[in-house]
């Protein structure tokens, strides 16, 4: 674990100021993030890394609308036989935004990091609250999942050694596909019928992800309990109280459905992100349950951490995580 202190005299603001945000309703969020969905497109994809191939806006259901499209991107090589032993291991990534927002053009040069050392990366659109509820979004992970084990060869990817990762809402969503590969309770509450195996699936990458959403209902986090509102179909979120709230937590909450059958994991996140708290109990219980975890974890001193900095190639915290990120895919996709 790396646990980074603040640097000597370094200008550390205090954490009373996070106090400002509290109980941000769901159309704040949205509003916020849509203004800033131009600026982020820009700043995350400055200097773009090169050396890769790059399969734009491929349909996965073949629907024709965006939320139904994924990139690919491989590293240039000598194109080889599909489905041999030779072919590269595969990160699908679910971008974040709070289920409302996001999109993968944000993620291309993270992914394009990935790519560039020596896998094959499938960067994941799905359709987003409030129009459509988690069900939807589990659905089309699914979806996309299954054109990766039909397709990736095509790619030279390994479609028996993928590793699914993603931050925030994101990472949520690529726990969740996780746990469906052999929790059935949970696929049967969403109607899924989940077309990854767990012989395929090597690791699992989290970074700054809403894991565990009994934190919601502690006085004064974040977001509000409207999040989890907006995430049911609309019948049973108009009708939901409290109790029912929690009870609908339990099946969007990954830190309950995770257990020692999980390959292992790579947790990011830091003292100044929202959910700190529960990635930290998060990597407690997983090591409970003898899983492996491989983590790295900020302290506050490191201004340059706050929620989903990972992205951000500038930060010399995001370009450590490009690099544990590169060994942790390298070791768990390792063939037999």
């Amino acid at each position: 674990m790396v646990h980074q202190q603040p640097v000597q005299g370094s200008f550390v603001p205090g954490r009373r100021a996070r106090n400002v945000l509290k109980r941000v309703p769901v159309w704040a969020w949205r509003l916020f993030m849509h203004g800033m969905g131009k600026v982020e497109l820009r700043h995350l994809n400055q200097d773009p890394i090169t050396g890769i191939r790059h399969w734009h806006d491929i349909d996965f259901v073949g629907d024709h609308i965006r939320s139904h499209r994924l990139d690919v991107l491989a590293p240039v090589s000598p194109a080889r036989p599909t489905n041999t032993p030779n072919n590269l291991p595969v990160y699908v990534y679910f971008h974040g935004g709070g289920w409302t927002s996001g999109d993968k053009a944000s993620l291309t040069k993270y992914c394009a990091g990935q790519a560039a050392s020596g896998v094959v990366v499938v960067n994941v659109n799905y359709r987003m609250a409030p129009h459509f509820h988690l069900g939807h979004v589990l659905e089309d992970a699914n979806a996309a999942l299954g054109w990766v084990s039909q397709h990736i060869g095509e790619f030279n990817g390994d479609s028996q050694r993928i590793v699914l990762g993603g931050d925030s809402a994101g990472g949520q969503i690529s726990a969740l596909m996780a746990a469906a590969t052999f929790r059935p309770e949970l696929t049967r509450h969403y109607s899924l019928d989940p077309v990854l195996q767990s012989g395929q699936l090597r690791g699992l990458v989290q970074h700054c992800s809403i894991v565990d959403f009994s934190v919601f209902f502690d006085k004064g986090f974040v977001m509000s309990l409207n999040f989890i509102r907006m995430l049911l179909p609309r019948g049973e979120a108009a009708a939901t109280d409290r109790h029912k709230l929690r009870e609908a937590a339990h099946y969007m909450s990954p830190i309950e459905w995770l257990d020692s059958r999980c390959p292992p994991v790579f947790i990011t996140t830091s003292e100044r992100d929202f959910f700190y708290h529960s990635n930290m109990k998060f990597i407690r219980l997983l090591g409970e349950h003898g899983v492996a975890v491989d983590s790295m974890v900020y302290g506050w001193g490191n201004s340059n951490t706050e929620h989903t900095w990972q992205q951000n190639y500038r930060y010399p915290e995001s370009q450590e995580v490009y690099r544990r990120l590169e060994s942790f895919i390298t070791k768990v996709t390792v063939q037999a």
